[in-house]
């Protein structure tokens, strides 16, 4: 009892019972190395948007919901699972504080044709060439998947020194009565060369920022799945 009491006396009884509630909230939400081996890594966009095979920071979040609680419209038409629980991703309130972060630093006549409402972010079909709040653009779609390019603004299209894909992925598993969804991100520097600076490149993300955007990616999930549920 003595780490509880410790617990409640640094950081007060608000602190931990928003910590408590966020813990029960993402719970069935786990985060996992992203393989090596993932396809995301093998496509043509990560090899062109990081072109000197710098290293990574990858994982995956994942999240199985039994098929009886999943709106029964959804599973009827194939695309229509992933394509709400992208619009659940990014109208959602996981996404509202960064959303309002970007509005006022890069809403104005440049990026009027981009996705910055709520009801545009719910809407969306977030066919290729969609962007969000200048900050993540679709670049693939099929039944299952959409990748975005994240890091930077769309608005770069060359190689960026803070890069990165992030894939929704919702997959009927009927033979196990469960929906899977998926968050996958992969971080890279594409800019920088190895070989003409000298020594070996580190992970774009260090041990905290990584612990901090596992926690992001479960609160993603969470706010993105509600979307899809009965």
């Amino acid at each position: 009892m003595s780490f509880f009491r410790t617990s409640l006396a640094v950081a007060g009884w608000g602190s931990l019972a928003t910590t408590l509630s966020y813990v029960l909230a993402t719970r069935k939400s786990k985060i996992h190395p992203l393989d090596t081996s993932d396809y995301l890594m093998g496509t043509s966009l990560f090899a062109r948007f990081n072109p000197y095979d710098n290293p990574v920071t990858r994982d995956v979040c994942i999240r199985r919901v039994p098929l009886s609680k999943i709106k029964p419209e959804l599973l009827e038409q194939e695309g229509a699972l992933v394509q709400s629980f992208c619009q659940g991703v990014w109208s959602g309130w996981g996404y509202a504080y960064q959303r309002r972060y970007l509005e006022k630093k890069y809403r104005g006549p440049d990026t009027a044709t981009q996705l910055w409402d709520r009801e545009e972010l719910e809407s969306s079909s977030y066919d290729v060439g969609t962007v969000v709040t200048d900050h993540f653009e679709v670049l693939a779609k099929s039944e299952n998947s959409i990748i975005v390019r994240c890091g930077d603004s769309p608005r770069i299209q060359t190689v960026r020194e803070s890069d990165g894909l992030f894939e929704m992925v919702a997959e009927v598993k009927k033979e196990e009565g469960v929906a899977e969804f998926q968050l996958k991100s992969v971080f890279y520097n594409g800019i920088a060369q190895p070989d003409k600076e000298g020594g070996k490149l580190d992970e774009p993300m260090g041990p905290w920022t990584q612990w901090a955007h596992a926690q992001y990616s479960k609160i993603f999930m969470e706010t993105a799945i509600r979307r899809c549920m009965r």
